[in-house]
Protein backbone atom coordinates (compact mmCIF):
# COMPACT_ATOMS: atom_id res chain seq x y z
CA UNK A 1 0.00 0.00 0.00
CA UNK A 2 0.83 3.67 -0.07
CA UNK A 3 1.05 4.32 3.55
CA UNK A 4 4.07 1.14 3.55
CA UNK A 5 5.74 2.47 0.84
CA UNK A 6 6.02 5.81 2.51
CA UNK A 7 6.85 4.36 5.78
CA UNK A 8 10.07 2.34 4.25
CA UNK A 9 10.80 5.32 2.12
CA UNK A 10 10.63 7.03 5.80
CA UNK A 11 13.23 4.60 7.48
CA UNK A 12 15.67 4.92 4.96
CA UNK A 13 15.71 8.39 5.15
CA UNK A 14 16.18 8.02 8.82
CA UNK A 15 19.12 5.15 8.70
CA UNK A 16 21.07 7.57 5.37
CA UNK A 17 20.95 10.30 7.92
CA UNK A 18 21.79 8.36 11.26
CA UNK A 19 24.50 7.20 8.85
CA UNK A 20 26.11 10.14 7.51
CA UNK A 21 29.29 11.66 8.56
CA UNK A 22 28.74 13.80 10.57
CA UNK A 23 25.16 12.55 11.59
CA UNK A 24 22.05 14.69 9.90
CA UNK A 25 20.44 16.21 13.09
CA UNK A 26 18.35 18.60 11.38
CA UNK A 27 16.67 15.71 8.98
CA UNK A 28 16.65 13.79 12.08
CA UNK A 29 14.88 16.45 13.90
CA UNK A 30 12.47 16.63 10.66
CA UNK A 31 11.48 12.66 10.75
CA UNK A 32 10.58 13.08 14.46
CA UNK A 33 8.35 15.87 13.72
CA UNK A 34 6.81 14.94 10.50
CA UNK A 35 4.11 12.59 10.04
CA UNK A 36 4.18 9.12 12.07
CA UNK A 37 7.67 10.57 14.03
CA UNK A 38 10.05 8.23 14.05
CA UNK A 39 7.79 4.92 13.77
CA UNK A 40 9.54 2.62 15.81
CA UNK A 41 11.14 2.09 19.57
CA UNK A 42 14.50 0.60 17.65
CA UNK A 43 14.66 3.61 15.69
CA UNK A 44 13.94 5.48 18.68
CA UNK A 45 16.98 4.07 20.57
CA UNK A 46 19.18 5.68 17.81
CA UNK A 47 17.19 9.04 17.12
CA UNK A 48 16.48 9.90 20.63
CA UNK A 49 20.20 10.85 21.79
CA UNK A 50 20.95 12.43 18.73
CA UNK A 51 18.25 14.80 18.93
CA UNK A 52 19.29 15.21 22.88
CA UNK A 53 23.16 14.97 22.08
CA UNK A 54 23.98 12.13 24.59
CA UNK A 55 26.94 10.04 23.54
CA UNK A 56 25.74 6.80 24.08
CA UNK A 57 29.53 4.96 23.47
CA UNK A 58 30.80 5.75 26.69
CA UNK A 59 27.53 5.12 29.38
CA UNK A 60 28.02 5.49 33.02
CA UNK A 61 27.20 1.77 34.49
CA UNK A 62 24.41 2.29 36.75
CA UNK A 63 24.82 2.75 40.90
CA UNK A 64 23.63 -0.08 42.46
CA UNK A 65 20.19 0.99 43.93
CA UNK A 66 20.54 0.10 47.63
CA UNK A 67 23.03 3.15 48.00
CA UNK A 68 21.16 5.17 46.15
CA UNK A 69 18.04 4.83 48.37
CA UNK A 70 19.59 4.98 52.10
CA UNK A 71 19.55 8.66 52.77
CA UNK A 72 18.38 9.78 50.32
CA UNK A 73 15.55 13.07 50.77
CA UNK A 74 13.06 12.21 47.90
CA UNK A 75 13.38 8.43 48.16
CA UNK A 76 9.48 8.35 49.70
CA UNK A 77 8.04 10.37 47.59
CA UNK A 78 9.35 8.76 44.41
CA UNK A 79 8.82 5.75 45.79
CA UNK A 80 4.93 6.56 46.35
CA UNK A 81 4.63 8.00 42.89
CA UNK A 82 6.17 5.02 41.16
CA UNK A 83 3.52 2.30 42.90
CA UNK A 84 0.95 4.89 41.94
CA UNK A 85 2.01 4.29 38.16
CA UNK A 86 0.45 0.94 37.36
CA UNK A 87 -1.55 2.39 34.59
CA UNK A 88 1.23 3.26 32.83
CA UNK A 89 2.74 0.02 31.96
CA UNK A 90 1.54 -1.96 29.43
CA UNK A 91 -1.91 -3.59 30.28
CA UNK A 92 -1.07 -7.58 30.54
CA UNK A 93 2.91 -7.13 31.47
CA UNK A 94 3.38 -9.91 34.18
CA UNK A 95 3.69 -8.41 37.56
CA UNK A 96 7.01 -9.55 38.05
CA UNK A 97 7.91 -7.71 35.24
CA UNK A 98 6.33 -4.59 35.76
CA UNK A 99 7.95 -4.91 39.31
CA UNK A 100 11.50 -5.34 38.13
CA UNK A 101 10.68 -2.06 36.18
CA UNK A 102 9.24 0.04 38.91
CA UNK A 103 12.49 -0.77 40.65
CA UNK A 104 14.65 0.39 37.83
CA UNK A 105 12.49 3.49 37.31
CA UNK A 106 13.65 4.28 41.34
CA UNK A 107 16.86 3.88 40.31
CA UNK A 108 17.15 6.31 37.18
CA UNK A 109 15.27 8.83 39.15
CA UNK A 110 17.45 8.97 42.53
CA UNK A 111 20.50 8.40 40.41
CA UNK A 112 19.44 11.86 37.89
CA UNK A 113 18.92 13.48 41.55
CA UNK A 114 22.02 12.50 43.39
CA UNK A 115 24.40 13.04 40.17
CA UNK A 116 22.27 17.00 40.01
CA UNK A 117 21.12 18.42 43.36
CA UNK A 118 20.19 21.65 41.84
CA UNK A 119 17.53 19.55 40.51
CA UNK A 120 14.18 19.15 42.91
CA UNK A 121 12.08 15.97 42.53
CA UNK A 122 8.42 17.19 41.00
CA UNK A 123 5.25 14.84 40.99
CA UNK A 124 4.61 13.79 37.43
CA UNK A 125 8.44 13.35 36.55
CA UNK A 126 8.26 9.96 37.41
CA UNK A 127 5.61 9.98 34.19
CA UNK A 128 8.56 11.31 32.05
CA UNK A 129 10.89 9.31 33.15
CA UNK A 130 8.82 5.71 32.68
CA UNK A 131 8.32 6.85 28.99
CA UNK A 132 12.13 6.07 28.39
CA UNK A 133 12.60 3.13 30.43
CA UNK A 134 9.80 1.58 28.41
CA UNK A 135 11.26 2.66 25.22
CA UNK A 136 14.84 2.51 25.39
CA UNK A 137 15.86 0.75 28.46
CA UNK A 138 17.61 1.07 31.63
CA UNK A 139 21.09 2.42 31.03
CA UNK A 140 19.94 4.71 27.64
CA UNK A 141 16.97 6.01 30.06
CA UNK A 142 19.45 6.98 32.56
CA UNK A 143 21.39 9.18 30.33
CA UNK A 144 18.51 10.60 28.23
CA UNK A 145 16.92 11.86 31.45
CA UNK A 146 19.74 13.34 32.78
CA UNK A 147 20.36 15.51 29.83
CA UNK A 148 16.47 16.30 29.21
CA UNK A 149 16.10 17.03 32.74
CA UNK A 150 19.24 19.85 32.73
CA UNK A 151 17.51 21.21 29.45
CA UNK A 152 13.89 20.45 28.86
CA UNK A 153 12.76 20.28 31.99
CA UNK A 154 14.91 22.04 34.00
CA UNK A 155 12.34 25.14 34.85
CA UNK A 156 9.60 22.23 36.47
CA UNK A 157 12.72 21.05 38.30
CA UNK A 158 13.14 24.44 40.57
CA UNK A 159 12.70 24.74 44.24
CA UNK A 160 9.57 26.67 43.66
CA UNK A 161 6.81 26.36 40.88
CA UNK A 162 7.79 30.12 39.31
CA UNK A 163 9.13 29.18 36.20
CA UNK A 164 6.40 26.53 35.58
CA UNK A 165 3.79 29.07 36.26
CA UNK A 166 5.80 31.21 33.78
CA UNK A 167 5.70 28.67 30.86
CA UNK A 168 1.83 28.03 31.25
CA UNK A 169 1.34 31.97 30.89
CA UNK A 170 2.05 30.92 27.08
CA UNK A 171 -1.15 29.50 26.78
CA UNK A 172 -3.85 31.87 26.71
CA UNK A 173 -1.75 34.60 24.53
CA UNK A 174 -1.49 31.97 21.85
CA UNK A 175 -4.90 30.83 22.55
CA UNK A 176 -5.87 34.94 22.14
CA UNK A 177 -4.06 35.05 18.58
CA UNK A 178 -6.05 32.59 17.17
CA UNK A 179 -9.52 32.48 18.74
CA UNK A 180 -10.32 35.42 20.61
CA UNK A 181 -13.54 34.35 21.18
CA UNK A 182 -12.50 31.06 23.36
CA UNK A 183 -9.95 33.38 25.04
CA UNK A 184 -12.70 35.98 26.23
CA UNK A 185 -14.96 33.32 27.16
CA UNK A 186 -12.38 31.45 29.12
CA UNK A 187 -10.86 34.52 30.92
CA UNK A 188 -14.53 35.24 31.54
CA UNK A 189 -14.89 31.71 33.23
CA UNK A 190 -11.87 32.85 35.10
CA UNK A 191 -11.00 29.23 34.61
CA UNK A 192 -6.73 30.52 34.71
CA UNK A 193 -4.27 27.48 33.42
CA UNK A 194 -4.02 24.95 36.21
CA UNK A 195 -5.37 22.51 34.06
CA UNK A 196 -2.96 22.14 31.89
CA UNK A 197 -0.13 21.78 34.38
CA UNK A 198 -0.41 18.22 34.74
CA UNK A 199 -0.23 18.20 30.53
CA UNK A 200 3.11 19.90 31.14
CA UNK A 201 4.96 18.70 33.07
CA UNK A 202 4.52 14.73 32.36
CA UNK A 203 4.69 16.11 28.67
CA UNK A 204 1.00 14.61 28.52
CA UNK A 205 2.04 11.05 29.53
CA UNK A 206 0.18 11.17 32.43
CA UNK A 207 -2.72 12.20 30.59
CA UNK A 208 -2.74 9.94 27.74
CA UNK A 209 -3.61 6.46 27.98
CA UNK A 210 -2.35 4.93 24.63
CA UNK A 211 1.11 4.34 24.74
CA UNK A 212 1.71 4.81 21.03
CA UNK A 213 0.53 8.74 21.59
CA UNK A 214 3.05 9.66 24.26
CA UNK A 215 5.74 8.03 22.13
CA UNK A 216 5.04 9.91 19.35
CA UNK A 217 4.48 13.40 21.39
CA UNK A 218 7.73 12.30 22.53
CA UNK A 219 9.40 12.36 19.12
CA UNK A 220 8.23 15.68 18.55
CA UNK A 221 8.90 17.31 21.44
CA UNK A 222 12.50 15.87 21.64
CA UNK A 223 12.95 17.23 18.49
CA UNK A 224 12.01 21.19 19.00
CA UNK A 225 12.18 24.19 21.03
CA UNK A 226 11.40 23.32 25.38
CA UNK A 227 8.20 25.56 24.87
CA UNK A 228 6.36 23.25 22.29
CA UNK A 229 4.48 21.47 24.84
CA UNK A 230 2.36 24.73 26.14
CA UNK A 231 1.76 25.08 22.14
CA UNK A 232 0.58 21.77 22.21
CA UNK A 233 -1.91 22.40 24.91
CA UNK A 234 -3.05 25.18 23.29
CA UNK A 235 -3.85 23.42 20.17
CA UNK A 236 -6.02 20.78 22.09
CA UNK A 237 -7.93 23.75 23.94
CA UNK A 238 -8.58 25.07 20.38
CA UNK A 239 -9.68 21.96 18.55
CA UNK A 240 -12.33 22.26 21.50
CA UNK A 241 -13.68 25.07 20.80
CA UNK A 242 -17.28 23.99 20.33
CA UNK A 243 -17.47 22.29 23.38
CA UNK A 244 -15.68 24.82 25.21
CA UNK A 245 -17.87 27.76 24.15
CA UNK A 246 -20.74 25.81 24.95
CA UNK A 247 -19.97 24.81 28.51
CA UNK A 248 -21.05 26.49 31.44
CA UNK A 249 -19.77 30.06 31.80
CA UNK A 250 -17.74 29.04 35.31
CA UNK A 251 -14.81 27.90 36.66
CA UNK A 252 -15.70 25.16 37.67
CA UNK A 253 -17.56 23.99 34.44
CA UNK A 254 -14.86 24.77 31.91
CA UNK A 255 -11.72 23.26 34.45
CA UNK A 256 -14.01 20.53 34.45
CA UNK A 257 -14.21 19.91 30.96
CA UNK A 258 -10.51 20.68 30.08
CA UNK A 259 -9.17 19.01 32.69
CA UNK A 260 -10.78 15.93 30.84
CA UNK A 261 -8.23 15.21 27.84
CA UNK A 262 -10.04 13.65 25.12
CA UNK A 263 -8.59 10.52 24.25
CA UNK A 264 -9.14 10.54 20.34
CA UNK A 265 -7.32 13.40 19.20
CA UNK A 266 -6.35 14.06 15.66
CA UNK A 267 -2.63 13.77 16.75
CA UNK A 268 -0.94 14.40 13.65
CA UNK A 269 -3.13 17.05 13.00
CA UNK A 270 -2.66 18.44 16.07
CA UNK A 271 1.08 18.12 15.92
CA UNK A 272 1.29 20.14 12.61
CA UNK A 273 -0.84 23.13 13.73
CA UNK A 274 1.06 23.45 16.54
CA UNK A 275 4.32 23.62 14.77
CA UNK A 276 2.52 26.08 13.03
CA UNK A 277 1.70 28.41 15.57
CA UNK A 278 4.97 28.26 16.96
CA UNK A 279 6.57 29.46 13.62
CA UNK A 280 3.82 32.42 13.19
CA UNK A 281 3.59 33.11 16.95
CA UNK A 282 7.16 32.54 18.71
CA UNK A 283 7.86 32.63 22.26
CA UNK A 284 9.95 36.45 21.73
CA UNK A 285 6.35 37.50 20.28
CA UNK A 286 4.35 36.84 23.00
CA UNK A 287 6.58 37.47 25.80
CA UNK A 288 4.71 40.33 26.68
CA UNK A 289 1.44 39.52 26.79
CA UNK A 290 2.88 36.40 28.94
CA UNK A 291 4.78 38.57 31.55
CA UNK A 292 1.04 40.68 31.77
CA UNK A 293 -0.37 37.68 32.34
CA UNK A 294 2.07 36.80 35.60
CA UNK A 295 1.75 40.51 36.87
CA UNK A 296 -2.24 40.80 36.51
CA UNK A 297 -2.22 37.17 38.63
CA UNK A 298 0.63 37.89 40.96
CA UNK A 299 -0.89 37.03 44.56
CA UNK A 300 -1.83 40.16 46.53
CA UNK A 301 0.01 42.68 44.55
CA UNK A 302 -0.53 45.46 47.13
CA UNK A 303 -1.03 45.50 50.95
CA UNK A 304 -4.24 46.98 50.61
CA UNK A 305 -5.22 43.24 49.24
CA UNK A 306 -3.52 41.31 52.26
CA UNK A 307 -5.55 44.08 54.37
CA UNK A 308 -9.32 43.52 52.56
CA UNK A 309 -8.38 39.42 52.43
CA UNK A 310 -7.87 39.41 55.91
CA UNK A 311 -11.02 40.71 56.62
CA UNK A 312 -12.91 37.78 56.26
CA UNK A 313 -12.51 37.32 52.30
CA UNK A 314 -10.20 34.70 50.89
CA UNK A 315 -7.63 36.26 49.21
CA UNK A 316 -8.54 34.54 46.22
CA UNK A 317 -11.48 36.33 45.93
CA UNK A 318 -10.11 39.47 46.58
CA UNK A 319 -7.60 38.85 43.57
CA UNK A 320 -10.47 37.94 40.93
CA UNK A 321 -12.69 40.95 42.17
CA UNK A 322 -8.95 43.11 41.84
CA UNK A 323 -8.69 41.08 38.19
CA UNK A 324 -12.43 42.18 37.15
CA UNK A 325 -11.93 45.31 38.12
CA UNK A 326 -8.38 45.71 36.03
CA UNK A 327 -10.25 44.12 33.15
CA UNK A 328 -12.79 47.00 32.83
CA UNK A 329 -10.17 49.42 33.33
CA UNK A 330 -8.07 47.53 30.61
CA UNK A 331 -11.42 47.83 28.33
CA UNK A 332 -11.41 51.00 28.86
CA UNK A 333 -7.78 51.96 27.10
CA UNK A 334 -7.50 48.83 25.44
CA UNK A 335 -8.17 50.77 22.05
CA UNK A 336 -4.81 52.77 23.07
CA UNK A 337 -2.57 50.13 24.35
CA UNK A 338 -3.38 47.27 23.43
CA UNK A 339 -0.99 45.52 20.07
CA UNK A 340 -3.11 45.11 17.31
CA UNK A 341 -4.33 42.09 15.95
CA UNK A 342 -4.23 42.90 12.70
CA UNK A 343 -1.35 40.21 11.17
CA UNK A 344 -3.03 37.59 12.68
CA UNK A 345 -5.36 37.11 9.58
CA UNK A 346 -2.80 37.21 7.17
CA UNK A 347 -0.83 34.84 9.47
CA UNK A 348 -3.85 32.25 9.34
CA UNK A 349 -4.13 32.06 5.74
CA UNK A 350 -0.44 31.21 5.58
CA UNK A 351 -1.21 28.64 7.81
CA UNK A 352 -2.68 25.84 5.43
CA UNK A 353 -0.11 26.73 3.40
CA UNK A 354 2.74 25.83 5.48
CA UNK A 355 1.67 22.56 6.47
CA UNK A 356 1.56 21.57 2.96
CA UNK A 357 5.01 22.90 2.44
CA UNK A 358 6.38 21.29 5.39
CA UNK A 359 7.77 24.67 5.93
CA UNK A 360 6.44 24.74 9.66
CA UNK A 361 8.46 21.41 10.43
CA UNK A 362 11.69 23.06 8.86
CA UNK A 363 10.95 26.07 10.70
CA UNK A 364 10.52 24.44 14.08
CA UNK A 365 13.73 22.39 12.78
CA UNK A 366 16.13 25.81 12.76
CA UNK A 367 14.91 26.85 15.61
CA UNK A 368 15.42 24.26 17.59
CA UNK A 369 19.09 24.12 16.31
CA UNK A 370 19.65 27.81 16.99
CA UNK A 371 18.83 26.61 20.46
CA UNK A 372 19.99 23.63 20.99
CA UNK A 373 23.67 24.82 21.89
CA UNK A 374 22.44 27.36 24.02
CA UNK A 375 20.53 25.37 26.11
CA UNK A 376 20.93 26.84 29.39
CA UNK A 377 17.61 29.07 30.81
CA UNK A 378 16.87 30.79 27.19
CA UNK A 379 13.47 29.78 27.51
CA UNK A 380 12.22 33.35 28.24
CA UNK A 381 13.58 36.45 26.29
Amino acid sequence: TDFDSKKKRKVAEIYQALNSDPIDVATLRRMAISEGGLLTDEIRCKVWPKLLSVNTDELPPLPAGKELREDNKDYQQVLLDVRRSLRRFPPGMPDDQREGLQEELIDIILHVLKRNPQLHYYQGYHDIVVTFLLVVGDRLATALVEKLSTHHLRDFMDPTMDNTKHILNYLMPIIDQVNPKVHDFMQSAEVGTIFALSWLITWFGHVLSDFRHVVRLYDFFLACHPLMPIYFAAVIVLYREQEVLECECDMASVHHLLSQIPQDLPYETLISRAGDLFVQFPPSELAREAAQQQAERTAASTFKDFELASVQQRPDTVLRQRFRERLRGEERTKSILTKPRTNRFVKLAVMGLTVALGAAALAVVKSALEWAPKFELQIFP
